[in-house]
């Protein structure tokens, strides 16, 4: 028994070990096609980055996501949990400064609003995570300031469009639902706004914002490519059941999420312990389909690429960023 004892610790130690000191760094690129897109229509290679939690001494991570710019894609899209510490705004910049002139999207996680405290890890797998009492409130303006110098459009209870290689993009999304800072009723507002021809983005009020629509280019959307095919596509950072379902019935083609970090301790052949939401587990990486009543999305949860600096450990969850190439549907 004692001899027992002593190889499950060893085991378990050489886990941990693992986990902090080598997976979490393990830094990969994971590549899908969609087949979405209308016939004919210009495939359209999209970034998908969530959950970066930045802090100023993770060089290596800021030096893997920058070299993704060379993967030259169409549309970057954001879901969330940029930061990881109250000190890393520079460093967010500086990390995203290599994709400025490239058309995206983003939304808020929790971690954008709030910086990382201690708490119980085993609290985790007692349920959805709670807000520290005591956190400390970030800067979300300076964030945004960031996101809107690249050019990014905010998505936090809006809508916008603009044109991805001629396919005209309506866009939705909703601030952190983890949080339940997300206001359905203002984005439903909104895309109505949006599909009525009022040519612009759309606030969390449901008004319209003066910058307006853009395309791959910065330019205002032109009547030619608002009579082009459209695709729908919603954005949350945390992929609980209900904003899932509520996007699916507002007409999303292709949902993107983050939030979970893919379980970010796994058990091999079982897969994630906990989801840190109500998706079920087998959907929480990757890309799935999410139906309800007669629709159906494409939904696409990214691991994420980091942790808390409280919880810096993965285990057979690779930290991840996502290329979706979208194309056709006829190349299924």
């Amino acid at each position: 028994m004692a001899a027992t004892a002593a190889v499950g610790a060893g085991l378990g130690l050489g886990a941990l070990a693992w986990g902090t000191l080598v997976e979490r760094k393990l830094f990969t690129l994971r590549r899908v096609t969609v087949p979405i897109l209308a016939p004919d229509a210009r495939p359209i290679r999209v970034l998908h980055i969530s959950d970066l939690h930045i802090a100023p001494f993770q060089h290596r991570k800021q030096r893997w996501v920058q070299r993704l710019a060379r993967l030259k894609p169409d549309l970057i899209v954001d879901t969330g949990d940029n930061l990881g510490h109250r000190d890393a705004y520079d460093f967010l910049r500086d990390t995203l400064e290599p994709f400025r002139g490239v058309p995206g999207v983003y939304v808020n996680g929790s971690n954008d609003y709030w910086a990382p405290s201690f708490r119980n890890p085993l609290r985790y797998f007692m349920g959805p995570s709670k807000n520290a009492d005591a956190a400390e409130r970030l800067d979300l303006d300076r964030e945004h300031a960031i996101f809107d110098s690249l050019g990014w459009v905010d998505l936090d209870n809006r809508a916008s469009s603009f044109d991805v290689n001629g396919t005209t993009i309506e866009f939705f999304g909703v601030d952190d639902p983890h949080r339940s800072y997300d206001r359905l009723e203002r984005t439903t507002s909104a895309i109505d706004s949006l599909r009525e021809g009022d040519d612009g983005e759309h606030g969390d009020d449901g008004a319209r914002v003066t910058q307006g629509s853009r395309t791959g280019s910065g330019a205002r959307r032109t009547a030619a490519a608002a009579s082009r095919s459209t695709l729908s596509v919603g954005v949350a950072h945390a992929p609980y059941q209900r904003i899932l379902n509520s996007f699916v019935t507002l007409g999303a083609q292709l949902i993107f999420a983050g939030h979970t970090h893919g379980g970010q301790v796994c058990v091999p052949g079982y897969g994630a312990l906990v989801t840190n939401c109500d998706i079920p587990r087998r959907q929480v990486k990757g890309l799935s389909t999410w139906r309800r009543g007669a629709r159906t999305a494409f939904l696409n949860v990214s691991a994420g690429l980091g942790t808390s600096i409280f919880a810096p450990v993965r285990f057979a969850c690779l930290p991840e960023a996502t290329l979706l190439t979208l194309v056709p549907a006829t190349e299924a």
